[in-house]
């Protein structure tokens, strides 16, 4: 306010100056202080109100630096407010461009618009008010043969039972999916001998077993391979290699004849005593002294 009171009594004390000099018959004109009192309004002045005071102190100092020369003129009511209405527009651009700098401050860039290029036919299209879709392009060409062609439809009582069959056939994963036994005479022979290994060499002690021999669910017979650090230690000649337990051990009975012994010495245990013992005896006599001789 005390900016606005001083720019009127300026132009206030110019014009009575102005008067004082004109005709005496002339009537003078009343001070801006008596008349209306100037008024800068947003009408006038369309400025911010956070920047009122500077806005008008700049104003008021435009409108100055305009008035200076012409201090002996006469300034009518128009010439002022077209003053003012310049300074007024001076401002407002120079409050646009400050506005305009802080916008490209804030955004030195500008980005340009990622271009997709050509796109993909879609799936579905519109034809009035139908939506129609792109059959073929639903399902790959192998998948809509299989789709289109015959399709066998299996018993699932019978596809459960083979399926049943399969997993018992094998011990499964952790047992290296060992087969079921196909029990042969051979490896029937082969399994009885390895229950009774405690007889055929004397040095070596097993478990003894009781009951008969029972065949494993699962096996396999395989044979061992030497490698070739075991060529003279671990190696069998070609014609000491047999196919099954039962020929090996034959073949190493008519080199020792230790099987035969063995059978000897118990049939001797067991006859000591008995019916064979009885017969020996009735022998004898059948063989001994007859009466009357000597």
């Amino acid at each position: 306010m005390y900016i606005i009171n001083t720019f009127s009594r300026g132009f206030s004390d110019k014009r009575e100056r102005a008067d004082a000099r004109a005709e005496p018959g002339r009537p003078r004109r009343e001070s801006l202080n008596n008349s209306r009192p100037v008024s800068f309004s947003s009408s006038h002045l369309p400025l911010r109100t956070s920047r009122w005071t500077c806005s008008m102190a700049a104003a008021t100092g435009s409108v100055v630096a305009h008035t200076e020369p012409a201090v002996d003129s006469d300034l009518s009511d128009e010439q002022i407010e077209q003053l003012l209405a310049r300074a007024s527009a001076r401002l407002h651009e120079k409050s646009n461009s400050q506005d305009l700098v802080k916008t490209n401050s804030r955004n030195p860039y500008s980005f340009p618009k990622l271009n997709a290029g050509k796109l993909e036919k879609p799936y579905v299209s519109r034809k009035g008010d139908l939506a129609i879709i792109d059959a073929p392009r639903l399902l790959e060409q192998q998948q809509r043969k299989q789709a289109d062609g015959i399709r066998k439809v299996e018993d699932p009582v019978a596809s459960k039972k083979l399926a049943l069959e399969k997993k018992k056939a094998t011990a499964g994963s952790d047992w290296f999916n060992l087969p079921k036994t196909d029990l042969t005479p051979e490896l029937k022979r082969d399994l009885q001998l390895l229950k009774m290994r405690n007889v055929l060499d004397p040095h070596r002690h097993y478990k003894k077993e009781g009951g008969k021999m029972q065949a494993p669910e699962y096996s396999q017979v395989g044979t061992i391979k030497e490698g070739p650090t075991e060529f003279f230690s671990g190696r069998i000649e070609k014609k000491q290699r047999k196919r099954t337990f039962v020929e090996e051990l034959l073949a190493g009975e008519q080199e020792t004849g230790r099987f035969r012994k063995k059978y000897g010495d118990l049939q001797d245990k067991k006859t000591s005593g008995k019916k064979a013992f009885y017969k020996a005896l009735k022998a004898k006599r059948k063989g001994g002294v007859k009466k009357g001789s000597g």
